[in-house]
């Protein structure tokens, strides 16, 4: 899996994987058990990650969403 992008936004996680699973888009959210271990304080990021081969889909939904700003640049 590649990741897609990492925010201490849990809101924008929410979106993005309801974006994704409406995608049909395999995902799997890292480093949300090192999160609830730091005390949910929101200060270690999670990553969102993908398929490899799935990256460019996920990209462009996101990018179609308005959320753009908050993935990293290629």
């Amino acid at each position: 899996m590649t990741e897609l992008l990492r925010t201490n936004d849990a809101v924008l996680i929410t979106a993005i994987e309801a974006l994704l699973k409406g995608a049909a888009i395999e995902y799997f959210i890292a480093d949300q058990n090192m999160s609830v271990m730091e005390g949910s304080i929101g200060a270690l990021p999670r990553r969102v990650m993908v398929n490899a081969e799935k990256i460019g889909r996920a990209r462009q939904i996101l990018t179609d969403a308005g959320l753009q700003d908050a993935l990293p640049q290629p």
